[in-house]
């Protein structure tokens, strides 16, 4: 799943109000770092991260790191924080972040 440009923005828009749960320090990303990133990301889809300056990896490699082992999507990366999303499997949810669909321009 690649995301658009525009669904890219509207991603960076929806996590500028939500708060850093995830944290990357020294010890770098283990076993319990990617279960809580996994937990995060089927509870509310879209997860902001910051990578502590004691840490051996950037925030760039941080989050390429972590988005293959959670299957989400890379959406923003600025300064020491990372922004990553993962539509959620749960039918039932009810706030569910929903995409803007690309429209087809009529061919001339």
């Amino acid at each position: 799943m690649d995301l658009t440009s525009k669904q890219r923005a509207q991603l960076r828009g929806l996590a500028n109000n939500i708060d850093t749960i995830l944290i990357v320090g020294k010890d770098g990303i283990g076993d319990n770092l990617v279960k809580q990133a996994n937990d995060a990301l089927e509870a509310r889809e879209l997860i902001k991260g910051r990578v502590l300056e004691n840490s051996l990896l950037s925030p760039r490699e941080a989050a390429e790191e972590l988005a293959p082992l959670t299957r989400s999507e890379i959406v923003q990366v600025i300064g020491t924080k990372f922004v990553l999303y993962r539509p959620s499997h749960k039918k039932d949810k009810k706030d569910k972040i929903v995409l803007v669909q690309e429209k087809k321009r009529p061919r001339i």
